[in-house]
């Protein structure tokens, strides 16, 4: 008995040293703070995958690694594991992904959001594809937020943005988007766009609420401008090489804290647009927050068709087969 037990003690301490040689440390990118949406979605993410394995996984919010650019290459080049990247700046690697900036495409309502999110076919079996040729495994994309414009003047119709200097994410379909609006779009980096509103290099740019909230881009602007025509969407992908040397429980394990991480952000997310423009308010009480009317909107929501043509002629066959199967997967949870 007591050799038995030399043995399985032995055996105990080998399978340990084993499990310990095989705990990896994963490092994970992405373009906003730990308290942001993506920073919060990683945070959960990181949690689900240390609380099930003996893995670590290293956050890197925006700035720890350089721009948005710089932690795409790193991912691609898998000094990075895991990456989440706005397709506002994958539009130049895969072109499709600019579909999310056609004005108006994607629902208002949340709850039918959220659904389409969870259930496009677009999403989960197209898009995977086109970022695979890519050398990235697409985990998942979700939204974050309705985007509004922040200006210096008040924006009614698209008249009001005639010669206004607009900043863009570095994407030809968002260029095409301003120009329609009637601005003069500008893509600048992430890192330059509060020092630029500042000196008046440019005089307006568009994000989220809670964006617009935490980068204090209230600031150096006067109005928020709500139009409804879009919700920023961003994408969690990991180096494919890295991912496909996995085994099977492992990918499972990425898989389960993806699913976890998606469910918690869509549920944090609820009600944060309208308390990020209340904390803007009382950080700055003289800020203007318009949300228009329907009417309002109308000239807006016409510019879509150009835009989408736009897109078609950019993407070709694969961009319109997105785009119809995108509008499909919508007409499903309407």
């Amino acid at each position: 008995m007591s050799r038995l037990r030399a043995i399985l003690g032995t055996t105990a301490v080998g399978l340990f040293a084993a499990g310990a040689a095989n705990a990896d440390t994963w490092r994970y990118a992405f373009e906003e703070a730990l308290t942001e949406v993506q920073g919060m979605y990683a945070q959960k993410f990181k949690e689900e995958i240390e609380a099930n394995s003996d893995h670590e996984v290293q956050l890197f919010p925006f700035g720890t690694l350089g721009e948005s650019a710089d932690i795409m290459e790193q991912a691609q080049a898998g000094i990075l594991q895991f990456v989440d990247q706005s397709p506002g700046f994958t539009g130049a690697l895969i072109p499709e992904a600019q579909v999310f900036f056609v004005p108006y495409l994607l629902p208002q309502d949340e709850e039918q959001l959220f659904e389409f999110f969870r259930s496009s076919k677009a999403i989960n079996e197209m898009f995977p594809e086109l970022y695979a040729e890519q050398g990235l495994e697409l985990l998942t994309m979700f939204p974050e937020g309705e985007v509004c414009m922040t200006t210096q003047e008040p924006v009614h119709s698209p008249e009001d943005l005639n010669e206004v200097k607009f900043r863009v994410m570095t994407n030809p379909l968002l260029v095409e988007s301003y120009q329609a609006f009637g601005a003069t779009p500008t893509p600048l980096p992430w890192g330059e766009v509060y020092g630029a509103l500042q000196t008046g290099i440019i005089q307006g740019q568009e994000n989220p609420g809670f964006f617009l909230e935490s980068t204090k881009m209230y600031e150096v602007t006067d109005v928020i401008t709500c139009i409804g025509h879009n919700n920023f969407t961003t994408a969690v992908m990991a180096n494919k090489g890295f991912y496909d040397g996995l085994g099977e429980e492992e990918q499972t394990l990425i898989q389960n804290a993806t699913d976890a991480a998606f469910e918690y952000i869509l549920e944090y997310q609820q009600g944060l647009q309208e308390e990020s423009l209340d904390k803007i308010k009382e950080a700055k009480p003289e800020m203007q927050i318009n949300i228009l009317s329907e009417e309002e909107r109308q000239p807006f929501m016409e510019t879509a068709a150009s835009v989408e043509e736009a897109f078609i002629e950019m993407t070709g066959d694969s961009g319109q087969a997105i785009l119809e199967q995108m509008k499909s997967d919508l007409e499903a949870v309407q």
